[in-house]
């Protein structure tokens, strides 16, 4: 079953647009935004064919970026879209 979350992000001062080009380059990552008012300083929006793979992003590519300090997990549970 797909599967989809929202990563937030925390990464060294003054290395967003780095860290963010790099997602870019991610597979399953949909949306990549850089954000204020937070502790935080990036959003990803990620998508998987499956939960196990999703994990598999998350743990093994997203976590493992060289200047990604943090990241917090939403996983969305339910998906609600204009028709």
């Amino acid at each position: 079953m797909p599967s989809s979350a929202y990563i937030l992000i925390n990464c060294e001062l003054g290395c967003e647009n780095a860290v963010i080009d790099e997602l870019k380059t991610l597979p399953g990552v949909v949306e990549a935004s850089q954000i204020y008012g937070s502790t935080f300083d990036i959003i990803v929006k990620v998508w998987a064919e499956t939960e196990e793979r999703l994990k598999e992003i998350i743990n093994r590519r997203i976590r493992r970026i060289e200047k990604v300090k943090a990241t917090q997990t939403m996983m969305v549970v339910e998906l609600h879209s204009r028709s």
